[in-house]
């Protein structure tokens, strides 16, 4: 199961779940405490979210970024999410987390810790500005998704608010 976090214009979250359905026909959507962030949850692989996606044409989707893991909100969980995701890979990463509604983690603090255990583990030299791999921390509350994504994989979409 993938987990895709949607953002869209504020207000037109009920055009992005329409969309979704259109696009991916297999797909399970839902709004967030959040306005205009949505969270869907499809069995279509990513390969097959994102070339259905990019030859989509959306009204109201802005971001997609498709998620391998969903846990809970416990730093302990995510690290070991996060070190399994990344296990095997090669190249530059860069950690970027967003958190929603959680006063006990800090997405900084996230990006730091999560970076040097990956250094820690694998050895895989960091780049900020144009890593190989992106490992995305998604916080919403009590509810973490995780994934890592190569240079192509994260979706934005050109939408008139």
């Amino acid at each position: 199961m993938v987990v895709l976090v949607v953002t869209c214009p504020q207000g037109r979250e009920g055009d992005v779940i329409l969309e979704l359905e259109w696009a991916l026909e297999n797909v399970r959507a839902h709004g967030t405490d959040w306005r205009g962030v949505l969270i869907a949850e499809t069995p279509l692989s990513k390969e097959e979210i994102l070339s259905r996606l990019r030859s989509f044409e959306t009204q109201a989707i802005q971001k997609v970024i498709p998620l391998e893991e969903a846990i809970p909100a416990d730093y302990d969980a995510i690290r070991d999410a996060v070190l399994k995701l990344m296990k095997g890979r090669e190249g530059t990463f860069a950690v970027r987390a967003r958190v929603r509604g959680n006063k006990r983690l800090s997405a900084r603090e996230l990006e730091i810790k999560l970076g040097s255990e990956i250094v820690e583990a694998f050895g895989l030299p960091v780049n900020l500005s144009d890593p190989d791999w992106t490992v995305v921390v998604e916080v919403f509350g009590k509810r973490v998704y995780v994934g890592v994504l190569g240079r192509e994989e994260m979706l934005k979409f050109e939408v008139k608010e």
